[in-house]
C-alpha cells in the first residue's frame, strides 16, 4: 500500500503548477516526512495487528493446552482414586493376613512350650489329670476305690522319678490317702439290693381290708378234718356228723358278723381291688424313685421317697402281718443307712499340685 501511494504525490506535483522555487523545496520536505510518517504509523500498525494475532494464537494454544491438562489432570485423579481403593484393600487383606501370623505364632509358641517342659512337669501336670478324673469317677459311683487306686499309683510314679521338689507332692497325697482309709461313705450297692427286694415283696405284702378274708381262710384252714378227727367223724352217725358241721358253720358265720377292730386310716379300708393294684404300683415307683436318687447321690430326695413309702405302708397295710412289719424294719434300715456325708477332698495333694506347677 505504500509503495502504490508514493507515486500520486510525484504525478500530482507534475501535472499541478510549478510552485515558487522558495515553496517546493519546503513542501517535498513535509510531503516526504507526511509519507513517512504514514509509511511507519502502516508498519507499526502490521506489526500491532501480527502482535495480536500471535497473542490469540498463543492463547488459543494455551487455552487448549490447559483443557488437554485438565482432562489428563481428572483422569490422573480418577486413577489415583482406583489406587487408593486397591491399596486400602490390600492393606485390609495384609492386615488380616498379619492377624492370622499373629494368632499361629501364639499358637505356635504355646506348642513350642507344651514341647519345652521337662519331664518333671510332664508328670505334675498328668498326675493332677489323673486325680481329677479319679474324683470325678468316685463322685459319679460313691465309692472311695477311684481315689485311693489314682493316689496309690500318683505315689508310686512320683517315687520311681526321685525327684526332690517333689516331696512335698508326696507327702501330701500320703496324708489324703490315710484321711481316705479312714472315711465312711453310703454302701450304694448294699442299699440298691434292699430296694430290689423290697420292690419284689410289695405284691406280697397283705392290704388291711384283706385281713377278714384272711381270717376266714385261717379258720377254713383251722377247720380242715385232722386225722385224729377224721377218724372221730367216721365213728359219729350221719345225724351227728351233719349236726356238728351245720354248728360250725352257723359258728363261723356269727363270729365273722361282727369283728371290732381299731381303725386309724378309714379311706384305707375302702380301697377297691383295682385300687389296690395301682397303689401297689404306687409303691414301686417310690421305692424306683428313691433308688434313681441314692444312684445320682441325692440322699435327700432319696430319704424323702423312702419315707412317703413307710406312710404308706403303715397306712394301707396290715401292721399285724410278718411280711409287712419285716418290710417296715427294711426300709428304717435303709433310710439310716442313707447317709449325706460328702466324698472327702484330695486339696492338699491338689495344692501341692499347684505349687510344684507353678515353681517350673
Amino acid at each position: 500500500m505504500s509503495t502504490e501511494s508514493a507515486p500520486e504525490p510525484s504525478i500530482a506535483a507534475a501535472a499541478a503548477p510549478q510552485p515558487a522555487p522558495t515553496m517546493g523545496h519546503s513542501g517535498g520536505v513535509a510531503l516526504y516526512a507526511l509519507a513517512i510518517l504514514t509509511i511507519a504509523a502502516l508498519v507499526s500498525s502490521v506489526l500491532l495487528w501480527q502482535r495480536v494475532t500471535n497473542m490469540q494464537e498463543q492463547l488459543a494454544r494455551q487455552s487448549a493446552d490447559s483443557g488437554t491438562q485438565a482432562v489428563e489432570a481428572r483422569t490422573i485423579a480418577q486413577q489415583a482414586q482406583d489406587v487408593a481403593r486397591e491399596t486400602s484393600a490390600r492393606l485390609a487383606v495384609t492386615e488380616a493376613r498379619v492377624g492370622e501370623v499373629a494368632l499361629q505364632r501364639g499358637q505356635l509358641e504355646e506348642l513350642m512350650q507344651s514341647l519345652s517342659r521337662s519331664r518333671d512337669e510332664n508328670l505334675v501336670v498328668d498326675i493332677d489329670a489323673g486325680l481329677r478324673l479319679a474324683q470325678q469317677q468316685a463322685q459319679l459311683t460313691g465309692s472311695l476305690q477311684p481315689l485311693v487306686a489314682a493316689l496309690k499309683s500318683a505315689s508310686q510314679r512320683i517315687e520311681r522319678a526321685a525327684q526332690p521338689r517333689l516331696a512335698p507332692v508326696l507327702r501330701a497325697m500320703g496324708h489324703d490317702l490315710e484321711r481316705l482309709e479312714h472315711a465312711s461313705v453310703t454302701d450304694t450297692a448294699g442299699l440298691l439290693v434292699r430296694i430290689d427286694d423290697l420292690v419284689r415283696q410289695v405284691d406280697d405284702l397283705p392290704l388291711i381290708n384283706q385281713v377278714a378274708q384272711a381270717a376266714v381262710m385261717r379258720r377254713q384252714a383251722e377247720s380242715a378234718p385232722t386225722p385224729a378227727a377224721a377218724a372221730s367223724s367216721a365213728s359219729e352217725s350221719p345225724w351227728q356228723s351233719t349236726l356238728r358241721r351245720a354248728w360250725e358253720g352257723v359258728r363261723d358265720e356269727t363270729r365273722g358278723l361282727v369283728r371290732v377292730s381299731r381303725v386309724d386310716h378309714p379311706e384305707a379300708m375302702l380301697i377297691a381291688p383295682d385300687q389296690a393294684f395301682f397303689l401297689r404300683e404306687n409303691l414301686k415307683l417310690k421305692l424306683l424313685n428313691a433308688r434313681l436318687g441314692l444312684l445320682a447321690r441325692r440322699m435327700d430326695s432319696a430319704r424323702a421317697d423312702v419315707a412317703a413309702t413307710i406312710n404308706a405302708l403303715n397306712k394301707y397295710f396290715d401292721p399285724a402281718s410278718r411280711r409287712t412289719q419285716g418290710a417296715a424294719t427294711a426300709l428304717q434300715q435303709l433310710q439310716s443307712h442313707m447317709k449325706t456325708a460328702e466324698l472327702p477332698q484330695l486339696d492338699d495333694s491338689f495344692a501341692a499340685l499347684a505349687t510344684a506347677a507353678a515353681g517350673r
